[in-house]
């Protein structure tokens, strides 16, 4: 018998890099916690930062992507960027209590 520890290891990819930089803005929108505070905090400046960068990553490898990564990256940067407007606005429109 083989040991199936290893069958879900993470592998570096195209597609990992992107999720991981996703993974960053979507924390930094509140819409998901940090995985090590456990806490969720709005951080615009952060996640535009982190769309920025995907759109230069997508912009980057432009021909030389498989079809499955140049649609995952412009699906992920299109959702994104909605979230990014829907936060921004409730931020704008939330009053602040100091």
């Amino acid at each position: 018998m083989t040991e199936h520890s290893h069958d879900h290891k993470l592998e570096a990819s195209f597609v990992t890099l992107a999720m991981s930089v996703a993974s960053a803005a979507i924390m930094s929108l509140g819409l998901a916690p940090d995985p090590q505070t456990k806490k969720t905090k709005i951080n615009i400046e952060m996640a535009r930062f982190n769309i920025d960068l995907l759109d230069m990553l997508k912009e980057k490898t432009k021909g030389n992507l498989v079809k499955e990564e140049a649609d995952f990256i412009t699906n992920v940067l299109s959702d994104l960027k909605l979230k990014f407007v829907e936060v921004s606005n409730r931020e704008k429109n939330t009053p602040k209590t100091t």
